[in-house]
Parts: structure tokens; C-alpha cells; sequence
């Protein structure tokens, strides 16, 4: 039982031009148009979509989508989501053909409180990803769009939560000044979900950022370039993770939250040690202004 992966994420948005410049000029996603909508997904791999904006006057999560690999499981999931009185609603039609999946449920995750969809057959383009900028690519496929992290009311509660019911396994913890982290993977990417208790001024259910990893370091760098000329502003300077050895850096989107650009990001194998970590990086990711 569990999730196989991050499938997609939504986003209702009210810089809805700043972010489609974001999108396509610096990771050089392929802009989609939907029929009789003004949303406009984005796909960087063979799937129809991995990010879906949604042009309404806020900002907000407007859904997380979670993969999973039979319909047999994604009922199984929905069973057992039910049995501990979550409320799920099954996929319209509609829905279904917006989201370009073959069947879904739709819930409010009761740990977190964000909008989000269990699922299975997501659709397989025919034609290649043609990104708006040259890209070498994503590592996606099995792995996932990447990962997500939140600020969460209890730690505690939201864990087992995720480990329980959802599937995930924890891959290790950070904790450094008044931040205490938890990394969780459902595959063998390094961690699908970050979950950060509560602070003053990051209140629980607050989404913090997304994680997308290149192929390709130089595709990382030319973003970071492309980001400093269009002005959009840097939250970490790039750098090295100390649990997950990525080299990214992380850019302050129009919505408020970070969006991580990344490369090289380790793997889950069956030799894995949990870790307890005292700070994020290895060397470099300087919080701008510090």
C-alpha cells in the first residue's frame, strides 16, 4: 500500500505572466493550452503535464498529486484514507480529462490541510518534450516530478501519517538553528517529501517549495544566469546539500514559495543508513542577504 510517486502539482497563481516567463525562460518547460480553460499545464518528460498554473487572482496549492501504480492499490489506498475518516471524493469525468489520469480520488490531506489527488495512468504524450529553452532534460520517469516540502503544524502526527498510510519511508533528518526536518522517500529518489515543523513566521500547512532535478549541471547554471538577468529573486545561492548531495539553488517564485533548481541528487538503495545532520549544506547555499 502507498504511493509510487509525486505525479504533478497545481498552482492557482496571481502573477500568472511571471510565472509562465519563469517556467519556460528559465528551466525551459513546454508550455500546454487547455481547450475552454485559461490554465496552462507544463510538461518536461513524456508525460502530458507535470505543473498546471491556474491564472485566479491567488496564490495557493491548488493540488498535489500523488501516483500510484494499479488501480488495485489506488483502491486499497482509498479504503484505508476512508477508514481513518478521511473524506475522498471520486474523480469526475471531467476531472479525470483535465488531470489527463485514467481514474482519482480527491481528498484534503488531514495532516497538512492541502488539496490532494491519489491517482492512476497518467497520459503518455506521443510526441517528444519540446522545452522552450534548450534543456538536455529531467530525471523524472520512476522517480517522479521530483519533490515537495511543507511546514506542518505536528511533526509527529504528519509522520506517521505519511509513513502509515501514504507509504513513505524516512530517509534522514536535519535540524540546524531553529529548523527541525524530516526527509521522506517513496522511491529511490533521496526524499519525494520534506516535512519542517512550524516556526514563527512559517505556520503549519504553508507550502515552503518544489524540487525539480536536471540532467544536467550546465542547465543549473545557465538557470541561475537566466535568473539573475531577469531579476527574479534568489532565496539560496547555489550550493551543496549535506543529506541529499544536490547542487541547486533555490529562486523565490511570484506565489511567495521557492522553487529548487537541481542536479545530481543521490538515490535510495537497499544499504541505506538513516542519518541525523546539523546543517543542510555541504558547502555553498547562502540564504541572499546573510
Amino acid at each position: 500500500m502507498g504511493v509510487d510517486s509525486l505525479g504533478y502539482v497545481a498552482f492557482n497563481v496571481a502573477d500568472f505572466d511571471r510565472w509562465r516567463t519563469i517556467l519556460t525562460q528559465v528551466f525551459g518547460m513546454e508550455p500546454r493550452a487547455r481547450d475552454g480553460s485559461d490554465a496552462l499545464d507544463f510538461r518536461i518528460d513524456e508525460n502530458h503535464h507535470r505543473i498546471t498554473l491556474y491564472p485566479t487572482g491567488e496564490d495557493s496549492v491548488a493540488v498535489v498529486g500523488w501516483e500510484v501504480g494499479s488501480i488495485a492499490r489506488l483502491e486499497e489506498l482509498a479504503a484505508e484514507l476512508r477508514s481513518r475518516g478521511v473524506e475522498l471524493t471520486a474523480g469526475t469525468p471531467a476531472q479525470c480529462k483535465a488531470r489527463k489520469v485514467r481514474q482519482l480520488y480527491h481528498y484534503t490531506c488531514p495532516v497538512i490541510g492541502c488539496p490532494t489527488d491519489i491517482y492512476y495512468g497518467p497520459l503518455v504524450s506521443h510526441t517528444p518534450f519540446a522545452p522552450s529553452r534548450g534543456v538536455a532534460g529531467y530525471k523524472t520517469g520512476e522517480l517522479g516530478l521530483g519533490h515537495i516540502a511543507f511546514w506542518v503544524k505536528d511533526l509527529k502526527a504528519t509522520l506517521a501519517f505519511y509513513q502509515e498510510v501514504m507509504g513513505f519511508a524516512i530517509s534522514d533528518y536535519i535540524a540546524w538553528d531553529d529548523n527541525d526536518a524530516v526527509f521522506l522517500h517513496c522511491n529511490a529518489r533521496h526524499h519525494t517529501l520534506a516535512l519542517m515543523a512550524e516556526a514563527e513566521g512559517r505556520p503549519g500547512g504553508k507550502f515552503q517549495h518544489l524540487m525539480v532535478e536536471s540532467t544536467s549541471l550546465d542547465d543549473v547554471g545557465y538557470g541561475y544566469d537566466i535568473v539573475r538577468d531577469l531579476g527574479v529573486p534568489v532565496a539560496i545561492e547555489p550550493g551543496k546539500h549535506s543529506n541529499d548531495h544536490m547542487q541547486s539553488f533555490y529562486l523565490k517564485s511570484p506565489s511567495g514559495f521557492w522553487v529548487e533548481y537541481g542536479y545530481g541528487g543521490r538515490e535510495i538503495g537497499p544499504d541505506w543508513e538513516v542519518k541525523n545532520y546539523d546543517q543542510p549544506m555541504l558547502w555553498g547555499h547562502r540564504m541572499v542577504g546573510n
